[in-house]
């Protein structure tokens, strides 16, 4: 099984926005981190391209309805532009289009403005540590797109695994999965089940950890390729 990377001490953050407000409380927000650096910000596609390169962040929170070029479509130049950092969109889209092509283009992460301050300091660690995080509420879509699409579409990969990975888990661990796959949190899934949400957490690092992955997104899209809905 693939080792947790622990996150880096500090996280060097370029912030991208269009909204002046919006922009700065996010900034103020994520200083309340210590392990968090904001090294810069930008208001649409053309500065941040500029300021990538000349700053050279560890990640770049990017929303999607910039001016000009969108971000989605800024994505290949500014991981051009800043090789090593990690991309998180956070958008308030939740078009499937977009999801699909933001993780297509490479992006670490896709979260909703509509995220808490914990939740997002958590999701930037967890891209920290390679991890990728897309929004629970979006999850379903991810699944749709997946098994919708034409051709493969480049979702976060799973690792290769058996033929039958799910034959590895027991009937609770199935109902997990489903829940995830459904884009359930840890308390809808314990509330859905009947169950203690610490139960349920358990539960779900067995599920990760059997299916060899390091996210509730890859486990999800694992669910799709093998035919287990929510």
């Amino acid at each position: 099984m693939n080792r947790p990377i622990p996150a880096p001490a500090s996280v060097r953050i370029l912030v991208v926005d269009d909204h002046t407000l919006f922009r700065r409380g996010l900034i103020a927000l994520l200083s309340r981190e210590p392990q968090f650096q904001n090294v810069g910000d930008a208001a649409d596609a053309g500065e941040a391209l500029r300021r990538a390169q000349e700053l050279q962040p560890d990640l770049i929170l990017l929303d999607n309805h910039l001016p000009g070029v969108n971000g989605v479509d800024a994505l290949p130049a500014l991981r051009e532009a800043a090789p090593a950092a990690r991309i998180i969109m956070l958008t308030v889209s939740e078009d499937e289009q977009d999801l699909a092509a933001a993780l297509k283009a490479g992006a670490s992460g896709y979260l909703l403005k509509t995220i808490e301050g914990d939740a997002l300091a958590d999701a930037i660690r967890r891209v920290m540590r390679g991890e990728s995080v897309v929004a629970h509420e979006m999850t379903g879509k991810l699944i749709a797109a997946y098994r919708g699409a034409s051709a493969p579409l480049a979702l976060p990969a799973a690792p290769p695994v058996a033929a039958s990975p799910l034959s590895q888990l027991s009937p609770r661990e199935l109902d997990i999965l489903r829940g995830i796959a459904g884009g359930a949190s840890n308390k809808e899934i314990a509330r859905d089940l009947g169950i203690a949400e610490a139960t349920v957490k358990i539960h779900v690092q067995h599920v990760l950890r059997k299916l060899d992955v390091s996210s509730r997104v890859n486990a999800a899209v694992i669910a799709a390729a093998h035919g287990l809905g929510a």
